[in-house]
């Protein structure tokens, strides 16, 4: 059996409020398998943006370990985590991210001029032709649709073929059939590209057509759900 993309190992986040320390994720265990498609769920506020920025090495853990395929985060810098992140993650979000002074183009461009590519123009054109925007090259973000952004920022994520695609609510400010449409191109640009997604959402039906679920209620994943990823 391979070594998993994501081994995640007695995380806990903590964090100081008004009334005192708050524990947002209580010591979780689990792994993710390459390659496939797993959606974290659970109701607002109970953990899982914040276990999805730990798996990115965005935020640090109070305790615990997080391995990205082999490398554990928080036993490296953060100039460190940021080139694995480069490297080996690709990152969509709930509102795009696009960058307002560039174009569509150039916002695919970006993390492969980052990475010194000399292709970066033809792979950026053939990526938004590949979802659907291939005569929208020009086009800046403010004269884009809400699902032709996402689709732009979908483009930036798989256009350097990321080992880890980690998706924050990605329709979750679209209408039900954009949303749809985007969460149904994510899922074959993943398949194509053999990237494990890692999707967090409160949405059941989104969540249904991933291969796995991942339940959080309050800071915990359910021992049976961490087992079954294995």
């Amino acid at each position: 059996m391979s070594e998993p993309i994501i081994a995640v190992e007695r995380l806990t986040k903590r964090v100081q409020d008004s009334t005192g320390t708050l524990t947002i994720l209580h010591e979780i265990d689990f792994t993710l398998p390459r390659q496939r498609s797993v959606a974290i769920v659970g109701a607002s506020g109970s953990g899982k943006s914040t276990l999805l920025s730990l798996i990115a090495g965005l935020d640090t853990p109070t305790s615990g370990t997080v391995r990205l395929d082999g490398i554990d985060l928080f036993a490296i810098d953060e100039d460190e985590r940021a080139a694995v992140r480069a490297a080996k993650v690709g990152f969509v979000f709930q509102s795009f991210q696009l960058l307002g002074n560039l174009n569509a183009l150039e916002n695919v461009m970006l993390p492969l001029e980052l990475q010194g590519r000399a292709d970066a123009r033809p792979l950026a054109t053939e990526m938004l032709r590949r979802v659907g925007l291939g005569e929208r090259l020009r086009h800046y973000p403010r004269v884009l649709s809400g699902g032709e952004q996402q689709r732009v920022a979908l483009a930036r994520a798989f256009v350097v073929r990321p080992m880890l695609l980690l998706a924050d609510e990605p329709t979750g400010s679209l209408d039900f059939a954009t949303g749809e449409t985007v969460m149904a191109l994510m899922l074959e640009l993943n398949r194509e590209a053999g990237t494990t997604l890692v999707l967090v959402t409160h949405d059941a039906v989104l969540a249904a057509r991933c291969d796995q679920q991942l339940r959080i209620e309050a800071g915990r994943v359910s021992v049976a759900e961490a087992a079954a990823l294995e």
